[in-house]
C-alpha cells in the first residue's frame, strides 16, 4: 500500500540560533521525504494563508509552533524541539501561558538536554541532542585563515574577561569572534582592549552556508555552554560535521563522543590545549576525525528526524 508524504508546517523563529537549528531539522523532513511548507517569522507576513491549508503536523522551535497552534485554534498535532530551557524565557516570553499545552497528547516535546528531561513528566517528551545536515556541515577542503574561533555572546563580564585573556595571552595566533553588530557593539564598549576585540570580530552569521564557510576557515572551534546542564550547544556538531576541532567547556554529555572530544577545565587547560593540538597534526586529525564519525553515524538530520517521525507515530 503507498504511503503518504507527511505535510509538515515548519515555523523559522526569529532567533537566529533557532533558526540555524531548526534548518537542520527542516532538512531532516525533507531527507525523510515529507512535504515541508515554512513559516518564516522574521520576513513572512501571510500567516494566515498559509495555516488555512492542511498539514499533518506542525514543528517548531522551541515554543515558536505551539504558540501558533493554540493561537490559531489549529487542529494539528504539534512537534515541538528545544534547545533552550521549557521553564525559563529563553524559551520565549510566554512560555507559562504555553507549558500546560505540552501535557497534551498531540503535542510532542524532543529536548536537547539530558538532565533537563529527566527532570520532566510530559507524556509525550523525549530526549534528543542537537544534530545537523551533513550536506551542509562538511569538509570544504579549505585552507583555514584562523587558527581559533569563538561564535556568540560576550554578554558577561565573565566571557568578556576570558576572551579578552585568550586574545592576549595567544597574540601570535589568529582568532575570529562572530557575533550580532549589537552583541559586537556592547562588548567592545565594556572592554579593557577594544580595538583587539575589533581585530577579532569577524562579523555576524545569520545562515548555515555562512556558518560551514565560517568553521572550515578556522582551525579550532572552542565553546562556553551556557544553556542547560549537561547538554552540548548546536556549535559542537557544526563543527565536528566540518572535520574541525572543537574544545568545550567541560559537559556530562561530552561522554556521546566516548572520550575523544577534548575540553577544558579552566582557562590554563584551554590555553594548553589549543598550543597542543595546532602543534600536533597527528593528534588533531586523529580527534577531528573520531568526532566526525561519531556524528555522522548518531547526530545526522536524516536518522534523528526519522526517529522523530517514529515516536509521533507510536
Amino acid at each position: 500500500m503507498r504511503e503518504f508524504k507527511k505535510k509538515i508546517l515548519a515555523i523559522l523563529p526569529i532567533s537566529i540560533g533557532g533558526r540555524l537549528t531548526t534548518n537542520s531539522i527542516i532538512n531532516g523532513f525533507k531527507q525523510n521525504n515529507c512535504l515541508v511548507t515554512i513559516f518564516d517569522e522574521l520576513f513572512d507576513k501571510n500567516l494566515n494563508e498559509i495555516i488555512s491549508k492542511d498539514y499533518d503536523y506542525i514543528l517548531g522551535y522551541d515554543f515558536s509552533g505551539l504558540k501558533i497552534k493554540i493561537d490559531n485554534n489549529l487542529k494539528m498535532p504539534s512537534i515541538n524541539y528545544f534547545s533552550d530551557d521549557i521553564r525559563s524565557r529563553t524559551s520565549g516570553e510566554e512560555w507559562e501561558k504555553y507549558l500546560p499545552f505540552l501535557e497534551s497528547d498531540d503535542n510532542f516535546t524532543f529536548y536537547w538536554d539530558k538532565s533537563l528531561t529527566s527532570y520532566e513528566t510530559f507524556k509525550n517528551i523525549h530526549y534528543l541532542p542537537h544534530f545537523v545536515d551533513f550536506e551542509i556541515y562538511k569538509d570544504l577542503k579549505t585552507n583555514p585563515k584562523f587558527d581559533l574561533m569563538f561564535a556568540g555572546r560576550l554578554d558577561t563580564d565573565y566571557r568578556l574577561s576570558f576572551f579578552e585573556e585568550l586574545i592576549t595571552k595567544l597574540p601570535e595566533l589568529k582568532i575570529a569572534w562572530y557575533a550580532i553588530d549589537r552583541h559586537y557593539q556592547d562588548a567592545k564598549k565594556r572592554s579593557k582592549y577594544p580595538e583587539l576585540i575589533s581585530l577579532c570580530y569577524q562579523g555576524f552569521i545569520d545562515n548555515e552556508e555562512d556558518m560551514a564557510k565560517a568553521i572550515n576557515n578556522s582551525k579550532i572551534v572552542f565553546n562556553m555552554n551556557s544553556q542547560g546542564i549537561s547538554s552540548l550547544n548546536y556549535r559542537t556538531f557544526q563543527t565536528v560535521a566540518c572535520k574541525r576541532l572543537l574544545i568545550s567547556d567541560y559537559r556530562e554529555e561530552l561522554a556521546l563522543f566516548d572520550g575523544h572530544m577534548p575540553f577544558y577545565e579552566d582557562f590554563s587547560d584551554l590555553i594548553f590545549k589549543i598550543e597542543a593540538y595546532l602543534e600536533d597534526k597527528e593528534a588533531y586529525n586523529k580527534v577531528t576525525e573520531e568526532c566526525y564519525k561519531i556524528a555522522k553515524q548518531s547526530h545526522n538530520s536524516k536518522d534523528c528526524v526519522r526517529y522523530i517521525l517514529k515516536e509521533i507515530s507510536r
